[in-house]
């Protein structure tokens, strides 16, 4: 599954910079697929949409640092543990059950995202 930042962020932005997919924002900062990866152009995701890589998206916080689940591993396949949690000093960096995910599914799209 993917982390989620809880509304206790207090935005000291320590877990942007660990992240290995460039998975996690600034609040209200517009973001790409691209950013971090190497998608570029159009590119169907396993869960069946499709988007521009290469286009800006809409932040999905205004209020705390985010983590965009299509692009979350959870750090499989870098690390043994999510390094956004492992750095976080407020710990609100958690599992997001909205986007459950087994290891195979978070090493595929580490694969699919950078082109192993």
């Amino acid at each position: 599954m993917a982390i989620i930042i809880t509304a206790e962020c207090i935005n000291c932005g320590a877990c942007e910079p660990e992240c290995p997919n460039t998975a996690i924002y600034e609040a209200a900062e517009d973001w790409k697929f691209s950013d971090g990866t190497e998608l570029e152009g159009e590119v169907l995701f396993s869960n069946g949409f499709k988007y521009d890589a290469n286009a800006d998206q809409e932040p999905l916080n205004d209020e705390v640092y985010f983590i965009v689940p299509d692009k979350c591993t959870e750090c499989k396949g870098f690390h043994d543990e999510p390094q956004c949690a492992a750095v976080c000093p407020v710990d609100c960096c958690i599992p997001d059950d909205e986007f459950v995910e087994t290891d195979d599914e978070l090493l595929a799209k580490k694969r699919f995202m950078h082109n192993e």
